[in-house]
């Protein structure tokens, strides 16, 4: 099954890292889960972005055009998809510091599994105010660095020690990729690929 660590991590997240560790599924199965979990933002913010409007606070409601909001969308789940392999390259890479050595598939379960809380912020954009996704995206963030954090030396096989200084490298390294995420999008909204208000 795709989706079957899911609610592991949310109920047992250590017990659920053992049994991912110690299954390690085939990269296809990493890959089935990233690109069905990362579906959820997409759709959720395509439908917040044209059916209900984003509150921003201020004034009324913002919508977007369909064919906007479908081009933004689109951009959306290559760049959480391009995402979550940049960051299992970087541990992947990292781990040969530590004196780990993962398979691809190792760090690639370790980012796809990290990153799910993430995804699943999604569903909160549709109720889209602004100060809503603010506190439901930091929940998330908080929970995918505390994933992370109990993850790396279940994943990686490396003491908790080094797992803790590890997990820091992989922490700052996908706020890094989360910067340089949002920066190519300001670069693409400046060549005039931004959104197209109703």
């Amino acid at each position: 099954m795709i989706l079957n660590h899911l609610m592991g991590l949310y109920t047992h997240p250590k017990q659920e890292w053992h049994t991912i560790e110690k299954s390690h599924e085939a990269l296809k199965s990493s890959l089935s889960h990233v690109l069905l979990v990362a579906l959820i933002p997409v759709i959720c913010t395509f439908i917040a972005a044209t059916q209900i409007g984003w509150n921003l606070g201020v004034g009324e409601p913002l919508f977007l055009t369909q064919q906007s909001a479908l081009l933004m969308s689109a951009g959306m789940y290559f760049g959480l998809i391009a995402g979550v392999f940049a960051l299992a390259y970087l541990a992947f890479w990292m781990a040969k510091t530590f004196d780990a050595k993962p398979s691809y598939t190792q760090a690639l379960e370790l980012a796809a599994y990290t990153a799910t809380p993430l995804f699943m912020v999604g569903l909160a954009s549709l109720y889209p105010a602004l100060w809503f996704m603010m506190v439901v995206g930091l929940i998330g963030l908080a929970y995918s660095v505390y994933l992370l954090y109990t993850g790396v030396p279940i994943i990686m096989n490396i003491p908790e020690e080094k797992g803790f200084i590890y997990a820091s490298s992989v922490v700052t390294a996908g706020l890094v990729l989360l910067v340089a995420l949002m920066a190519s999008s300001v670069i693409l909204w400046s060549f005039g690929f931004g959104p197209m208000y109703q």
